[in-house]
């Protein structure tokens, strides 16, 4: 199991991005959570398959429909597995 933290720029609040983040982990099977930043970019710590957590930055890169993401930095660590789910807040 690996372990993700995330921080994506660009049009990422007030789009969904959170919710969308959100389907994505669900889909594949990815735990952790999503937060706005006051500086306006989405802070997002997953945890899963590698393979799992590939797709889920893929994805996170695409953006959902009205997201216009400018850029997705990924700092990988070992996974420490605090959450048995994927939230938002």
């Amino acid at each position: 199991m690996h372990r993700i933290e995330c921080i994506v720029t660009g049009k990422v609040q007030g789009v969904f991005f959170r919710e969308f983040a959100k389907k994505q982990a669900d889909f594949l099977g990815v735990t952790g959570f999503a937060e706005n930043r006051e500086d306006g970019g989405v802070f997002i710590i997953a945890e899963g398959e590698k393979t799992a957590l590939e797709d889920f930055i893929y994805r996170l890169k695409e953006g959902s429909e009205h997201a216009n993401v400018a850029n997705v930095s990924v700092k990988w660590e070992d996974a420490v597995g605090n959450n048995t789910f994927f939230s938002v807040s």
